[in-house]
């Protein structure tokens, strides 16, 4: 009886130690675009939908090293200005590449920063602030730096909820503002589930 407990003992330890570097993640995260305000404009907050997959390419004991990539759908957020041939809103896409450093990965808490750069996809609408025609384009492209902080709570081996913060500071939309020079942020705090397996 004991040697055969002894041997259900060892057989789980043998399997658990490859369950223990779950090399794969996919992240469902619901969060919001802080509202944000400049020269002559104000886009307002909006929901941002998010996907993440990261990959674990080395292992450093206290820490992991992931190559990951984000995705960040936003359907609209309002703009606000005193110019009224300024687009009226704005929907976004963010496809950013990355790396992520997690901190004692095999922890119940495990805090990581990431960073990354990519694709930005932004929609205008159709109509100006005033209600006329929008003379901006209907999309533009830009590119985008990201870079934010979390911490995932470990709830079994195979499943995690995070918290975290991500800015996208990106190139602007076509706002149609004459003059608007320069980047925008784009800060996100979003909350969710993670999957992880082999």
């Amino acid at each position: 009886m004991i040697l055969k407990g002894m041997r259900i003992i060892v057989l789980c330890l043998l399997l658990a130690s490859p369950l223990a570097a779950q090399q794969h993640e996919v992240g469902f995260l619901l969060g919001g675009i802080l509202s944000n305000s400049r020269e002559r404009v104000r886009l307002t907050s909006g929901t941002a939908f998010q996907a993440n997959y990261a990959y674990r390419f080395a292992d450093f004991g206290k820490a992991a090293l992931y190559g990951e990539v984000h995705f960040l759908a936003n359907p609209q957020r309002i703009v606000g200005s005193g110019v009224v041939t300024a687009t009226r809103d704005i929907a976004t896409l963010y496809v950013t590449p990355g790396v992520k450093l997690k901190f004692l990965p095999q922890a119940r808490i495990s805090p990581y920063v990431a960073a990354g750069g990519g694709w930005a996809l932004y929609e205008q609408s159709v109509s100006q602030l005033n209600g006329e025609p929008n003379p901006a384009p209907r999309t533009v492209n830009r590119g985008v730096f990201v870079y934010g902080a979390g911490v995932d709570f470990s709830v079994v081996r195979q499943l995690a909820l995070r918290a975290e913060v991500r800015d996208f500071y990106s190139g602007n939309p076509a706002l149609n503002i004459p003059g608007l020079g320069g980047r925008q942020h784009n800060v996100v705090v979003s909350g969710g589930f993670v999957l992880r397996f082999r």
